[in-house]
């Protein structure tokens, strides 16, 4: 079995960031960073790359440093009042192998403040959550299995949702609730303990494996294989 991957010294550096958020402090510390975050989430992504495939050979976990899976810790701050250079958390998407348009993802998420689990498609560009709503239309009973399994699974879901029904759309449809949706996103917390346990890998797995009837919905509606 493998040894854990996130250690209290990975949220110790975080936290620390969180209250020395600037350059003069993180290029003092950026040592820290390597060996307490990049690494060990770069290290992890390798070994998820190889099991991945049990559930789907079209996502990838890339421990590449650059246009790899790990997130960037420096922040863009072009249009953000907080003008903070650096993330306090570090998160790593699996992608879709297919990034000539918006598609699901696998995420995780190590955060001090909390960390998760998620999946789906956050914040889809219009045209492409029309074409996720149509789908839906035309393939109700599909998609109430996948919802009901992942929830009946201890997923559930999140992200932002209109206040009204989208124009367009049978405000009475019985899917009303789902077409509202803005995000079609799911997720599930992850406690520190685990978080800083070998055993993070596979639960990461098993989490996939439950939130896997949402992505492969979302590749058919988008015309993705799965």
């Amino acid at each position: 079995m493998s040894k854990a991957y996130f250690s209290e010294q990975t949220f110790a550096f975080l936290r620390e960031l969180k209250a020395n958020n600037h350059r003069e402090w993180f290029q003092d510390h950026k040592q820290r960073y390597e060996n307490d975050v990049r690494k060990p989430f770069q290290r992890w992504l390798s070994e998820l790359s190889e099991r991945l495939p049990e559930v789907s050979p079209e996502f990838v976990a890339s421990p590449k440093t650059v246009g790899g899976s790990l997130f960037r810790i420096h922040r863009d701050t072009r249009f953000s009042k907080d003008k903070t250079p650096y993330k306090t958390h570090a998160g790593a998407v699996i992608f879709h192998q297919d990034r000539s348009q918006p598609a699901p993802c696998f995420y995780l998420h190590i955060d001090p403040e909390g960390c998760f689990f998620g999946a789906g498609l956050y914040h889809p560009p219009p045209p492409t959550l029309r074409r996720i709503r149509d789908f839906l239309v035309d393939n109700p009973s599909a998609w109430i299995k996948a919802r009901d399994q992942m929830l009946s699974e201890g997923l559930s879901f999140g992200g932002d949702s209109l206040t009204r029904p989208p124009r367009g759309y049978d405000p009475n449809h019985p899917l009303i609730n789902d077409l509202k949706r803005k995000d079609l996103v799911v997720s599930a917390p992850l406690e520190p303990s685990l978080a800083t346990s070998a055993e993070v890998l596979p639960w990461f797995l098993d989490r996939v494996r439950s939130a896997a009837p949402l992505n492969d919905y979302l590749c058919a509606a988008l015309d993705l294989p799965f």
